[in-house]
């Protein structure tokens, strides 16, 4: 099955979005790329089985407003910059699905909120476990390991 070219994704969406929001590097980028193949396979825009999660990434409208309302409203700068990457004409769970721009900072936000630090180098298995306590949480139904397939599958053939 098919799905985006991954490799232009991190070239053209994700590096220059992490480098703008400051939170970049090949780390993030790993994080950012399997956290997208493991939720959507670079295929899915809205979850499948009729669930809430939307974009490459699949963020819930109640994850993706508790960032805007918790977290960025708080954070002056970060807040500015992640506005400037919306479309106006849409609402902010709406951004999620045609926005790539603002769905990867969304995604790299939920990483940063959290209190687990990203690793300094790429260890998937270490990424992995980041992946499924933060982002899809320790009740959700991924799994660290289908994480790491998805990454070594998905991403690591098109990708440093």
């Amino acid at each position: 099955m098919s799905g985006l070219d991954v490799k232009q994704l991190g070239m053209q969406v994700v590096r220059p979005v992490l480098d703008y929001l400051g939170m970049g590097g090949p780390v993030a980028e790993a994080l950012m790329l399997g956290t997208a193949a493991q939720e959507s396979g670079f295929r899915k825009l809205h979850q499948d089985g009729g669930g809430p999660a939307i974009g490459l990434w699949q963020m819930e409208p109640a994850t993706e407003a508790d960032i805007r309302k918790n977290f960025l409203a708080y954070r002056g700068a970060l807040n500015a910059k992640v506005q400037a990457l919306t479309i106006p004409l849409f609402g902010g769970a709406e951004q999620m699905a045609g926005n790539l721009y603002y769905a990867c900072a969304m995604a790299r936000i939920s990483y940063y909120r959290s209190p687990q630090e990203i690793p300094t180098t790429v260890d998937l298995e270490v990424l992995g476990k980041l992946y499924k306590l933060v982002y899809n949480t320790p009740g959700g139904a991924a799994t660290a390991e289908e994480w790491v397939i998805n990454y070594k599958t998905l991403v690591a053939p098109f990708w440093g």
